[in-house]
């Protein structure tokens, strides 16, 4: 265990995150195409809910509290899948590089919203099978968004050699 200052002739310590780095253009190409799954999650969950089951989605305006437009259900959620996904790429972003530990992190902040976003529709008062579908399209988008970013962020992290300019603060 390295103790003492570089200074004083102890072993000065590494940062923890010493030596990671982030491939941007490869995390943010894969969130993009997180992007583009997420909205045909959208659209499928759409066909199921509204097509084929003949069962209302709730709009996701109406979820957040505004009035729901009906007639543009299909691109909201697409416009709510895109966004969400690009939003979890950013999260992942800025987690690996500021956190010591960005996945278990990631993990717990998207599971929480996915569960928020699912409860959302059992607050209004649709009939209980707009509620049921509705949240599990939120569910299934959720957990798409966070595994494709998630994987796509363990392949666009590398670890380098430690070197000279990546020993932290003595202490």
């Amino acid at each position: 265990m390295a103790t003492g200052s570089g200074a004083a002739g102890g072993t000065p310590r590494r940062s923890p995150d010493a030596g990671i780095q982030v491939r941007a253009g490869r995390l943010w190409g894969g969130g993009v195409a997180a992007a583009v799954v997420a909205a045909l999650v959208a659209v499928v969950g759409y066909l199921i809910g509204e097509v084929i089951l003949d069962i209302d989605l709730i709009p996701p305006a109406e979820l957040i509290g505004g009035s729901g437009d009906t007639d543009s259900v299909l691109a909201q959620y697409i416009v709510v899948g895109v966004v969400a996904a690009l939003a979890a790429t950013a999260l992942l972003h800025v987690l690996l590089l500021t956190t010591p530990r960005p996945f278990a992190f990631f993990g717990w902040i998207m599971t929480l919203i996915t569960v928020a976003a699912a409860v959302l529709p059992f607050a209004t008062d649709r009939d209980v099978d707009s509620k049921v579908v509705t949240a599990a399209l939120l569910v299934v988008l959720g957990a798409a968004i966070a595994s494709l970013v998630s994987g796509v962020g363990v392949r666009s992290v590398s670890r380098s050699r430690p070197g000279p300019d990546v020993i932290g603060p003595a202490g």
